[in-house]
């Protein structure tokens, strides 16, 4: 044994870590507090503890670690050197009430109200109205119908009533329409932020340029090695978006069958003289593109969902011609240049559903995956739900839609 041995003092109450040094002689050991680094003996990170550990720091494990750290102590590691670099700063940034298969529109009810009235995220509505007009093309109509089913709010628009919306459309590709008035913006800068700032504020630590090389289960609890240092708690979230299940093979947990599927965007001029400010976002009823009005200029996507592996996406210039081709078809005008093109991940498994809840095969692993193209729309539902399993208590979800989102549906 050396005369020196480090010991790593968990103080949970102040959220503290305080480094000794212990001198063992004839003497009853003497606690010293002096860094070991000075005395040469020091030789690495100290290990972390806490109550939770969240891995990903998109709006998923923020918002979460969030609504955890009111009453637990909560670190999030992320693997890039700033928070929200991949799915989240690149989303289109709105609210469609009626997107997504029945629990996605459950969890986007549920989500409303908070947007609204985001009190103690931020103050006043991350809201604004905009509008959701989706095309209908003649011969093509019955591409609604998927739409339609279980949607709440939506009008019949005319041909003409379309185009006094949107005036670029083309009139020959316009047979008719379906208008929801309740589609909106969201500022996801403001939201985001403000579950990081609520987060902090509450004690957490976010811990940036810290990707996981090593996970272990170790009696009852979960160490995760990185290089920033050993972090340890007795419940590991996965919120790491489209490397959820490298995550979860790295901690020797059964994967969900993840699928990231990039998403491309492109802003675009209008001609001079046309201001977009009022359009709403529009649509092809089958999504071969759709458009939203994007600080006087649109932004165009050809709603492309090309399975790829977990990477920091880039835009397939082949995947983005072609959606613009369709998008160009649609309007009376040509496309003369791109001004900016980016692309984001869009996580999903086989339902299209969330994955939310503890793993059945390993104690103390909890998924927060796979929310597809919902995710900043769903947070408030979802941050909600996660921290209620996680502190063991009652959720306001309808239970079915809690037994939906479970991963134990992959056993």
């Amino acid at each position: 044994m050396p005369h020196g041995a480090l010991l790593a003092c968990d103080c949970h109450k102040y959220n503290i870590y305080v480094r000794k040094l212990v001198f063992r002689s004839h003497v009853p050991p003497v606690m010293i507090d002096i860094s070991p680094v000075i005395l040469g003996i020091y030789e690495g990170p100290m290990v972390q503890h806490c109550d939770f550990l969240v891995v990903g720091g998109g709006i998923a494990g923020i918002s979460a670690a969030a609504r955890l750290a009111e009453q637990a102590t909560t670190i999030v590691l992320e693997m890039e050197d700033v928070i929200g670099h991949h799915s989240t700063g690149r989303s289109a940034a709105v609210f469609v009430r009626n997107y997504g298969n029945a629990v996605i529109r459950a969890l986007n009810a549920a989500s409303e109200p908070v947007l609204k009235h985001p009190d103690g995220i931020c103050e006043g509505s991350v809201l604004t109205e905009r509008g959701l007009l989706m095309l209908a093309e003649e011969g093509k109509e019955d591409q609604r119908d998927t739409f339609e089913v279980g949607a709440v709010g939506l009008e019949q628009c005319s041909p003409q009533q379309a185009l006094e919306m949107v005036p670029i459309l083309n009139p020959k590709k316009v047979s008719g329409a379906l208008y929801e008035p309740n589609a909106l913006d969201i500022d996801v800068d403001r939201l985001f932020q403000g579950y990081a700032r609520l987060f902090k504020s509450r004690g957490g630590e976010i811990v940036v340029s810290a990707p996981a090389k090593k996970i272990d289960r170790e009696q009852d609890y979960w160490r995760i090695t990185t290089p920033k240092g050993e972090f340890c708690a007795p419940v590991l979230i996965n919120a790491a978006g489209a490397w959820a299940d490298k995550i979860a093979e790295l901690a020797g947990v059964s994967q969900i069958g993840l699928t990231p599927k990039r998403r491309t965007a492109a802003i675009i001029p209008l001609p001079e003289g046309i201001d977009p400010g009022d359009w709403p976002l529009f649509e092809g009823a089958a999504e071969p593109f759709y458009a939203k009005p994007e600080a006087g200029k649109l932004l165009v996507s050809p709603v492309d969902e090309d399975p790829v592996e977990p990477h920091d996406a880039y835009v397939d210039d082949m995947v983005l011609a072609e959606g613009l081709y369709r998008f160009e078809n649609t309007v009376n005008f040509p496309i003369t240049h791109v001004e900016h093109s980016w692309a984001g991940l869009r996580s999903f498994v086989t339902d299209r559903s969330p994955v939310v809840g503890f793993a059945h095969d390993a104690e103390g692993f909890f998924w927060l995956a796979a929310q597809g193209g919902y995710g900043i729309q769903t947070s408030p539902a979802l941050s909600r739900l996660a921290a209620d399993l996680c502190l063991a208590r009652p959720s306001e979800l309808d239970p079915q839609i809690i037994q939906a989102l479970s991963p134990q549906r992959f056993q």
